[in-house]
């Protein structure tokens, strides 16, 4: 069970941004999180994007960004093979703290009207960033932000602080298939 309505704080109905948590061990989490910000674009609004713990600039979302301009920037905070999260480096601890201290700048300076923060679940999960300091932007972002946090291993803090949480679930999968690689265009 990911989450308890009785252990959470019921959010501020008058708020107009909400949090939004994509979590769970199925396929679409980044995917539901890019087709909102589709929606959104369709409609005028500004998105950001930052994605933790990877850097693929051939990654499909990364290349559409031209052509979403200016209403979408994406924003990648991590090395081309990836953060090695269950023995992280320096660098990738150094890379995720820079990422926290950007969308805290962006979101003052661009004010966008949607923050995405792509596999920011796993990385507060397997240490790179601290709960707290995740919470505590959630708590003090300007009240108009949609924020959409991406990712496995979702923290209870963070669960309690959200407004929507959508957990995906695997029934049926071909990526468990021996020798399926990801094709591009549609996982990555």
């Amino acid at each position: 069970m990911y989450w308890k309505p009785e252990q959470a704080d019921m959010p501020d109905q008058k708020s107009y941004g909400k949090v939004h948590v994509y979590t769970g061990e199925g396929k679409g989490k980044t995917t539901a999180a890019l087709g909102l910000a589709l929606r959104a674009v369709g409609h005028g609004k500004r998105v950001l994007i930052v994605q933790f713990l990877h850097g693929n600039k051939q990654a499909g979302e990364f290349l559409a960004q031209n052509r979403l301009a200016p209403h979408v920037e994406i924003v990648q905070f991590g090395t081309p093979e990836g953060a090695n999260v269950l023995n992280p480096s320096d660098i990738d601890l150094y890379i995720a703290q820079q990422a926290m201290e950007y969308i805290r700048k962006e979101m003052v300076r661009r004010r966008p009207d949607i923050l995405i923060l792509d596999e920011i679940l796993p990385a507060i999960h397997f240490g790179l960033l601290d709960v707290k300091d995740v919470v505590d932007f959630l708590e003090n972002k300007h009240a108009q932000l949609e924020v959409v946090l991406t990712g496995r291993y979702a923290h209870p803090e963070i669960l309690n602080r959200a407004d929507l949480i959508t957990v995906m679930q695997s029934v049926k999968s071909y990526l468990t298939a021996e020798g399926f690689e990801g094709r591009q265009g549609i996982e990555h």
